[in-house]
């Protein structure tokens, strides 16, 4: 009988017949044809179970030297940590920007210039963690980028080195005397490392939230990336966590600044001061020398008309859609005790929320209650708007309702809870370019703007790699 070759139908039913005689007739043939023709018949040699292991064994090796070396790319490639304000400062004289020697620190009215209101260019934004910034964030994109105005931007992540210290070195494309319209990327608060990259006149803003909603926002959304909560067992880790923070906390954790005092971290102080220290209040007091306004999350709307008024800007200027919001959560929000207890594990910025709090108020009557009612209602009607033209089905959707990678938000480490918006298939010219910027989430508007972002794609790679 002759042999079968690589390409003949006749070796398949020699292969599934089970017969004995059949058997070891075939035998000696699959033998021959495997070493002449090379058919790879599996159904006669099943891979044994030590091989299997052998390959899964080769793979996890291949996995963790592939790591190591993205790892070991990564530390070279990123400045290394600042452990203190003193090695932020970046060596260098006094930058054309910077005040001159001197000159106070106390802010002055950025629109109260003898010529008139005239709209403001030159901005700093202290963008905090989970406090609405990345909606504040999109809306400076876009007026930088309608009026062609010079960002300063990070350097192949969309952060300053995050949680070092700002440094001027950080920027992209930095040389010494560089000077820049906006800053507004996430970073740790260096005030004079900051003043010296932007004109004399800029404006300072910031934004707060209530720091026991921050602190839950927070746990759920980095939770996943500071080890200590990996301790906790219940299902509701939250409330756990709130039990006993001191038993789970430790200050010298990994990513353990966003579990506690968070925005005292942000803009530059120790977050673990004694609250009963005179520096406390002091810190307080320096914040509020140094920036124009401070915004607060939970009257966004208002925040906005007194920044619209303080810049001197458009009501367009000013238009938004909620960005990396988070899907409601199926639990219920933090409440009673549980608040009471997350605002005391985050003293110093409870305190820090009261005193701009109140004085957040004082600004609304500076300006008028009526006034800033009628300047509400107007912009929200104009969202409202914008909200009909732009966005398909009119609301977020979740991240696997979304249809443009484009549109698609940065998600948290383990989870997809983050919402992002369908644009419109058809949208009249006239709103098409401003629909989409609006939309766009805060990565890919910054590719939009040429921002070198090699670290935050191989992050992506390696996340979607491993299904992270």
């Amino acid at each position: 009988m002759a042999l079968p070759t690589s390409g003949s139908l006749e070796t398949a039913p020699f292969i599934q017949q089970t017969g004995k005689e059949t058997t070891e007739k075939v035998r000696p043939l699959n033998l021959i044809s495997c070493h002449s023709a090379h058919i790879p018949l599996v159904s006669e040699m099943p891979l044994p179970q030590k091989k299997r292991w052998e390959s899964m064994a080769k793979g996890l090796v291949l996995g963790a030297l592939f790591t190591s070396f993205l790892l070991l790319l990564y530390s070279y490639a990123v400045p290394p940590l600042h452990t203190g304000l003193a090695s932020a400062r970046t060596p260098e004289g006094t930058a054309p920007c910077s005040p001159a020697p001197g000159e106070p620190e106390t802010v002055t009215p950025a629109n109260g210039s003898a010529a008139g209101c005239q709209p403001r260019r030159d901005i700093v934004f202290m963008k905090t963690h989970k406090t609405a910034s990345s909606t504040l964030l999109n809306i400076l994109f876009r007026f930088g980028q309608k009026h062609g105005l010079k960002f300063a931007f990070p350097n192949g992540r969309n952060d300053f080195d995050y949680p070092a210290f700002f440094a001027r070195s950080l920027v992209q494309d930095y040389r010494p005397g560089a000077c820049f319209n906006i800053i507004c990327n996430h970073m740790r608060f260096h005030y004079e490392e900051v003043r010296g990259l932007v004109p004399p006149n800029a404006t300072f803003i910031t934004v707060l939230r209530d720091p026991a909603r921050l602190f839950e926002s927070s746990f759920h959304y980095f939770g996943s990336v500071v080890p200590f909560t990996w301790k906790l067992s219940s299902q509701d880790k939250l409330a756990e966590f709130l039990q006993d923070p001191d038993r789970y906390y430790d200050p010298n954790g990994y990513n353990a600044h966003y579990l506690r005092n968070l925005l005292f971290f942000d803009l530059g102080y120790d977050s673990g001061l004694d609250p009963g220290s005179p520096q406390v209040q002091e810190h307080i007091l320096e914040v509020e020398r140094r920036f124009h306004l401070v915004l607060l999350q939970e009257y966004f709307d208002e925040s906005l008309v007194l920044l619209k008024d303080l810049l001197c800007w458009e009501l367009e200027d000013v238009l938004y859609f909620k960005l990396n919001a988070r899907r409601d959560p199926a639990g219920p929000r933090l409440s009673g005790e549980l608040y009471r207890r997350a605002t005391a594990w985050n003293v110093l910025d409870a305190r820090l929320y009261r005193h701009f709090n109140a004085s957040f108020w004082r600004k609304v009557e500076a300006f008028g209650r009526e006034r800033m009612a009628r300047e509400v209602a107007t912009l929200r009607r104009a969202n409202e708007r914008m909200r009909r033209i732009c966005i398909d089905g009119g609301r977020a959707v979740d991240a696997a309702a979304i249809q443009d990678s484009a549109m698609q938000p940065w998600q948290p480490l383990g989870a997809k809870s983050i919402l992002g918006y369908n644009l419109k298939k058809s949208i009249g010219r006239r709103h098409a370019q401003l629909c989409r910027r609006m939309l766009t989430p805060e990565i890919q508007y910054l590719m939009d703007l040429g921002v070198n972002l090699w670290v935050t794609k191989l992050w992506k790679f390696i996340r979607d790699f491993l299904q992270w």
